[in-house]
């Protein structure tokens, strides 16, 4: 393993063979195991991690691959890393690819420790909008759900039971680095009902049993707590009657429910159209 300067005040540490102890570590971070062991994760992309250190979150590791020797975003990037005493290791495309778990890798990964944010701390006001998501299992739905909360400019994700882990690999690429900027807590489900006793807006949650349609519902009234259903059986009953309201998104067509993910959205947009009362979103060019 060499080593070389890239830009003050750090180094850069070359490495090519997949037995190298740091590079296993990383792999390892494929497993939730590891990831708790370590309390860190792996997110890929040169922007996703620019957008993280720009948030404020700890990169521990920075992986690029040769071909980004030179470029200066990389670089500005490497000097960034080793400066908040992070270590920066140039590989060659084998490595990435073991890593990355990806044929066609990122040139650039990231490794940053998780953040949760405590129940307790959660403060909601007039206008803010939170989801609580019970028992979600599919890593995709997750990183979609994120990433659309971030999309609207609803506050954050609560996580309530056993749920799949919003820092696996499948669940940081679905969030498109929304990971970084949507706060994310977990929850018993005897905690998070113990928390909802004091939360004093609309909470709302769909249903295949809800008599009210969606659209007739008015979110402007103070905050809002939209709670979803597992992917395969919907609310649980304890979570379902602690709701003000239950909903229902009437369908025209043979399918009885809606993926998770897309129902969360609809819910969001039409809450954000009452409740958020911002600017119509830009179109992104």
């Amino acid at each position: 393993m060499n080593e070389r300067h890239v830009g003050a005040p750090g180094q850069v540490k070359e490495v090519t063979s997949l037995a190298n102890p740091l590079i296993k570590d990383i792999k390892a971070l494929a497993l939730k195991k590891f990831r708790d062991q370590q309390n860190a994760f792996m997110a890929e992309g040169l922007k996703l991690v620019i957008d993280a250190l720009d948030l404020g979150w700890q990169v521990r590791t920075l992986v690029f691959a040769k071909a980004g020797r030179g470029n200066p975003a990389v670089e500005k990037v490497a000097a960034r890393t080793v400066a908040a005493g992070g270590t920066v290791l140039e590989v060659s495309e084998k490595v990435l690819v073991a890593i990355t778990r990806r044929d066609n890798p990122q040139m650039v990964v990231g490794v940053f420790s998780q953040r949760f944010l405590a129940l307790k701390d959660i403060r909601a006001d007039n206008g803010d909008v939170w989801v609580a998501l019970d028992r979600v299992r599919d890593p995709g739905n997750l990183g979609t759900v994120i990433r659309t909360v971030d999309a609207v400019g609803a506050k954050g994700v609560i996580l309530v039971g056993d749920t799949t882990d919003p820092f696996s690999v499948e669940t940081v690429r679905a969030s498109m680095g929304s990971i970084f900027s949507v706060p994310v807590a977990k929850a018993t489900t005897e905690a998070f009902l113990a928390w909802r006793g004091g939360f004093s807006g609309l909470v709302a949650g769909t249903h295949l049993k809800g008599a009210v349609d969606y659209r007739s519902v008015d979110f402007s009234r103070g905050p809002v707590l939209l709670m979803m259903g597992n992917e395969q059986q919907g609310l649980v009953e304890s979570l379902a009657a602690s709701c003000d309201r239950l909903l229902r998104i009437p369908q025209a067509g043979r399918a009885d429910s809606l993926n998770l993910a897309v129902a969360t959205g609809i819910m969001l947009f039409e809450i954000r159209r009452g409740a958020l009362k911002l600017e119509p979103i830009a179109d992104q060019q």
